[in-house]
């Protein structure tokens, strides 16, 4: 059995690489691909980070905590718009109720 696979792998193999995998690689305009080193467009994980100035940052926090700040009065106001609105809901349909004692009003959930 072992003849049998030196001797189809033999058949495949490219008498021209003499069994080094490297030679068997497709050339490029005379460059070998794929075996060229890496570009590192990121730096590596242990290079340490670049130096940003103090006061960037500094401005750069307080700029999102302005940010914060806005979004959060935005969404109080509009809870605030949310329970106003569902109040006047509740006294709709107390008067409605007290129009027509004898209907039954579908009970509608808060959105």
């Amino acid at each position: 059995m072992g003849n049998v696979l030196a001797a189809s792998s033999a058949l495949f193999a490219d008498p021209m690489t003499h069994g080094d995998p490297r030679l068997s690689v497709p050339k490029k305009k005379g460059r070998l691909v794929g075996l060229g080193r890496r570009t590192r467009s990121v730096p590596p994980s242990s290079a340490p980070p670049p130096f940003v100035d103090p006061e960037v940052l500094t401005a750069q926090l307080k700029d999102k905590d302005d940010r914060i700040s806005l979004l959060e009065t935005q969404m109080a106001a509009q809870q605030a718009g949310y329970e106003a609105q569902r109040r006047l809901n509740q006294q709709m349909m107390e008067m409605m109720q007290r129009m027509y004692p004898n209907e039954v009003f579908p009970d509608v959930p808060d959105p």
